[in-house]
């Protein structure tokens, strides 16, 4: 009898999850963003210095406090946490992307990977980068303007989740965008605004009522809020409300990026 007998094609022969091939996407993932740490991880912290620099000088001097601290205090969660999210889109939307482009995406989809473990592989590398990156900027901050974290466990918990979260819509961005135009499109039209106009910079009851409606319907909003009660332990609306919006936004478009690979849109011929 053939070895293998009694097996049809395609059955899986590592249980319930490849741990392997998980493990070799997520590492894969890493090494990604590590192997050009200067672009990944040094330049937000730079741009992160820029931001802070430039709002300090410009504005900082004869703007009162907000909220109850001083106004370069308040802006350096909201800077920290626009910077996690843009690099996490970035890290699982360009590589979906390049591999589209390059022709190489059968890489990834030939081996017995199911989808929620390509789920899962792509998000560890967003989120990943998205530690790494509030870690540097965080610290960052620490020295140079002095600012702790009021209460970890929430900041470590939001970063997690604006991780996570931006790192699942990276994948959607990344299957559904044909070229690196229309990526740029999404990140410049999309991610950048969402980050924008979220609270990074002013607090949201300074906003008409119109705008303060559409800003609390945004999860981009209590990510931002989230952290920002993490590390100074103010905050603009209740984080046990943005834990929730978050977690089930994120679990949402998970499950989008589930069914996209369940079913290779875009991906398979």
């Amino acid at each position: 009898m053939a070895t293998g007998a009694g097996q049809g094609m395609g059955v899986r022969r590592f249980g319930r999850v490849n741990w392997l091939g998980l493990q070799t996407l997520i590492e894969r993932e890493v090494m990604r963003f590590v192997a050009v740490w200067t672009q990944t991880l040094l330049a937000p912290l730079v741009t992160a210095g820029l931001f802070v620099a430039i709002f300090t000088l410009a504005i900082g001097p004869r703007r009162g406090d907000v909220m109850g601290v001083d106004f370069t205090t308040f802006i350096a969660p909201g800077i920290l946490m626009m910077m996690v999210i843009q690099n996490a889109f970035a890290n699982s939307s360009s590589s979906i992307m390049v591999s589209k482009v390059q022709g190489n995406i059968v890489d990834t989809l030939m081996p017995p990977l199911s989808a929620g473990e390509l789920v899962i592989g792509y998000l560890a590398g967003a989120i990943a980068r998205g530690l790494f990156v509030a870690l540097g900027i965080g610290v960052g901050f620490l020295l140079v303007l002095g600012i702790g974290v009021a209460h970890p466990l929430w900041a470590l918990v939001f970063v997690l989740l604006g991780s996570a979260f931006l790192g699942a819509l990276g994948v959607i961005a990344g299957i559904f965008a044909q070229k690196f135009d229309q990526m740029a499109a999404i990140t410049n039209f999309v991610i950048t605004p969402l980050s924008f106009l979220s609270g990074t910079f002013y607090s949201v009851e300074a906003l008409p009522d119109a705008m303060w409606t559409v800003t609390h319907v945004n999860p981009v909003f209590y990510l931002i809020d989230g952290v920002r009660f993490g590390i100074l332990g103010v905050s603009d609306s209740s984080p046990w409300l943005g834990l929730v919006i978050c977690t089930a936004s994120t679990a949402a478009v998970s499950l989008v990026c589930w069914e996209l690979f369940r079913r290779g849109t875009r991906l398979k011929a």
